[in-house]
Formats: C-alpha cells, sequence, structure tokens
C-alpha cells in the first residue's frame, strides 16, 4: 500500500541525472556563449553606468529641481509636486541621497528598457491573436516565478554586476507593460476604426493616429505597474551586485540593523509614491483630454 501514501515519481537515478545533464548542458552554453552574450549586453551596460554618473554627479539641487519640473510638467498639481520635494528633501537629509539617486538611475533604464521591449510585443499581441495565445502563458510564467530564480541563469551567463540585476528586474517588471499595451489597444472602440477606414486610413496611420493615443492612458498604467514592480526587486537584485537603497537593506538583514533596514526601506517606499502618483496623474490628465477631444 505504499503507492497510496507515496506519490509515484521518476526514479532517484534517472532524475539525478536528468538535473546533472540540464546542469552541465546550461554551464557548456554559458563557457561557449557567454563572452557574446556579455558583448551583447555592453551598450545596456553604458547606458546604465551614463544613467548613474548623472543621477550621483550632479548636484543635488538642480536634480531636486528636475524632478520637480518633471512632476508638474506630468500631473500639473502643486501637491504632489510639494510631495515629491518633501520626500527627496527628507532622504537627502537622512543621508540616503546617493543611493537613491542610484536606485532611481536603475529603474529609470529598467523602465526605458520595459517600454521599449513591451510596447512592441503589446502592439503585436493585439494584433494577431494566436501571438497573444503563445506569449500570454510565457507572461504567466514571468509573473508566476519567484524572484530569486531569474538570478540564477543571469548569474550564471553574466556574473555578478549591475547587468545581471537590471535583466533580472526587467524580467521580472515587464509583464504589465506588456500585458496593458495589448489590452489598451484591444479596448479601442470598434466604431472609431470603422471611421479611420472609412476615411482611408493605412494601418500603420491607424497604429500611431488612432489605436495608441486611445490607448495611452492603459500604457501609462502599465508603465506605473512596471515601476512599481521594478522597484519591488530592488532589495532581491541588490543580491547580484545592484548598488542603490536594496544594498543597506540587505545588510540590515544579515545583522539586524532595525533602523538602517527601515529608513532604506522607508526611502524605497517614498520613490515609489512619487513615481506612482506622478505617473497616475499623467495618466488621467490623458484620460480627461481623450473625453474632451472625442466626446
Amino acid at each position: 500500500m505504499d503507492w497510496f501514501y507515496k506519490f509515484p515519481h521518476m526514479n532517484d537515478d534517472a532524475l539525478r541525472s536528468l538535473k546533472k545533464a540540464i546542469d552541465e548542458g546550461f554551464r557548456a552554453f554559458t563557457r561557449s556563449y557567454g563572452d557574446t552574450i556579455e558583448f551583447l549586453f555592453s551598450p545596456l551596460q553604458h547606458f546604465l553606468i551614463a544613467a548613474d554618473r548623472f543621477m550621483t554627479q550632479t548636484p543635488w539641487p538642480i536634480i531636486i529641481l528636475l524632478i520637480a519640473a518633471i512632476a508638474w510638467a506630468a500631473t500639473r498639481n502643486l501637491r504632489i509636486v510639494g510631495g515629491c520635494l518633501v520626500t527627496l528633501l527628507l532622504i537627502g537629509y537622512f543621508d540616503m541621497w546617493d543611493d537613491t539617486m542610484r536606485t532611481i538611475a536603475m529603474i529609470f533604464v529598467c523602465t526605458v528598457l520595459s517600454i521599449a521591449i513591451g510596447i512592441p510585443i503589446g502592439i503585436l499581441m493585439s494584433r494577431s491573436n494566436r501571438v497573444q495565445r503563445v506569449i500570454n502563458p510565457i507572461l504567466d510564467v514571468m509573473q508566476t516565478m519567484p524572484s530569486f530564480v531569474y538570478l540564477i541563469p543571469v548569474v550564471m551567463l553574466l556574473g555578478i554586476g549591475k547587468v545581471p540585476g537590471l535583466i533580472a528586474v526587467v524580467i521580472y517588471a515587464i509583464p504589465p507593460m506588456i500585458r496593458l499595451t495589448d489590452l489598451g489597444i484591444r479596448l479601442v472602440d470598434r466604431d472609431v476604426l470603422e471611421a479611420a477606414d472609412a476615411f482611408g486610413a493605412s494601418g500603420k496611420q491607424k497604429l500611431f493616429k488612432v489605436q495608441l493615443p486611445l490607448a495611452l492612458p492603459t500604457i501609462m498604467a502599465g508603465i506605473n505597474q512596471t515601476i512599481m514592480m521594478a522597484l519591488a526587486m530592488v532589495v532581491i537584485a541588490s543580491m547580484i551586485g545592484v548598488q542603490g537603497l536594496g544594498q543597506p537593506v540587505l545588510k540590515a538583514i544579515a545583522n539586524q540593523y532595525f533602523t538602517l533596514g527601515m529608513f532604506n526601506g522607508l526611502a524605497i517606499v517614498g520613490i515609489a509614491i512619487i513615481f506612482d502618483r506622478v505617473s497616475q496623474a499623467y495618466g488621467k490628465r490623458l484620460q480627461k483630454h481623450r473625453e474632451i477631444v472625442h466626446g
């Protein structure tokens, strides 16, 4: 009756051999193509280093004014701009400025990369049900896979450093960008599309002048979610050398420094609130603009 209580499984030796074969195959692939893959990601490394240097080497008053100007241009809301200023001043006052700037640089690069990759894939999904059926299970795996698992193949391929952390963060954060781009385009009113066809719009004109502008509020929600998920991955990415607010939090966990972890955790929360409020307000402005223009 052992079979009734113990679930039948593959022979232990066969399972061990299978795992060993997969591990050895991946190691062989890493040894053969690791340098090539690292070379392909070198432009991304230069972009990340440039963003990091800009955020850390630019005088802090200029950074604060720049962020305030961006917040005002996106929201036209003095309360949100004031909240951004107070949050940044508190972060600087408690000596977390440099780590915060490195984290913002990382999130900026992750967001740009997620937009550059996610929007084209989302457009492709929205134009083909077959592509959507293929990509949706991949996105499900990306969203449900434990975040620590992303670090294993990335570190084996590229080692420890900023770029491996960046890639792991993008893999974790990009699914909302893809899904909401697809959803936003699919939710565009059919009557509007028929009107565009009636006026002789080409497929390219219909996409860039009708579908994407009308889907922009939904796409902005995707950007918002991507930023939030990227920030959630900051601490985990610090385990493989990503500098920023995640490293002090990791140090606080290892050494049981309550205040260090709390302060840097609150700084991450502050950045998340800034990004969230600014992007949401911008999305609402786009929504109001669409309602005014299209009735």
